[in-house]
């Protein structure tokens, strides 16, 4: 009787763990939202969609009017860096953003949503500071800010190695791995202008109007098309 009970109890367990197995490959996954459903978590910072945690390790495909970047995430190095971005990626946040401050030999900065109601929903949802745990080499994708703890949704990609970024708290959440002639061919001739003060510049209207703005004031600026997270 007790070798027919372990038996019994043997049996459950493998048909137990079988049946975690599709359940754990389903994890991996990252379904794709509608538009409907993206306007709809980018204009609630409360839903509950913002509270997943990114995978340790995720690739994405930022493609731009250049050309496409592939960025990996890597969480070690920034946590809650790495969980904003790879949730404002999969909400669709920078889709039609534009590269408004592109310094050659520095950094290809972005992050205005192209929607200044949606901008306005998160510009002042600031992040928690994460700790400098990778250098700012080039490539690597990084947190504007003025200071650790007002970081929100302005990013930039390095555009050469910038160490002196990480004794000021710039925290790299990510590197390119492929792509960085795209980056690198981003056009720069506008540089500081379009986020200077009057009267080279207008921030009232660049936070007021975004891609209007830009696009009007500003032609040339390139742009990210979409950014699509690849299936692990």
């Amino acid at each position: 009787m007790p070798h027919s009970i372990t038996v019994i109890r043997t049996l459950f367990v493998m048909s137990f763990l079988c049946c975690l197995r599709p359940m754990a490959a389903q994890s991996d996954s990252t379904p794709t939202l509608t538009a409907a459903q993206q306007r709809n978590v980018l204009r609630n910072p409360l839903h509950p969609f913002w509270k997943s945690r990114a995978p340790d390790t995720v690739s994405l495909d930022v493609e731009t009017s250049r050309g496409t970047l592939t960025v990996e995430l890597v969480r070690a190095w920034a946590p809650f860096g790495v969980d904003r971005f790879y949730n404002l990626a999969r909400a669709g946040y920078f889709d039609d953003t534009r590269f408004y401050r592109v310094l050659p030999w520095y950094i290809a900065q972005f992050g205005l949503a192209a929607s200044p109601a949606v901008d306005r929903v998160w510009r002042g949802r600031k992040l928690r500071p994460d700790s400098v745990r990778a250098t700012n080499a080039r490539g690597t994708l990084t947190f504007a800010q003025y200071n650790p703890r007002s970081r929100s949704t302005t990013l930039f990609f390095n555009l050469r190695d910038n160490p002196k970024l990480d004794t000021l708290g710039f925290a790299p959440i990510g590197h390119v791995t492929a792509g960085m002639e795209a980056a690198d061919s981003l056009h720069s001739g506008y540089g500081e202008l379009p986020a200077m003060a009057a009267p080279l510049g207008n921030p009232k209207r660049l936070y007021g109007e975004s891609n209007k703005y830009l696009d009007k004031e500003f032609p040339k600026l390139d742009r990210i098309v979409a950014i699509r997270v690849r299936p692990r």
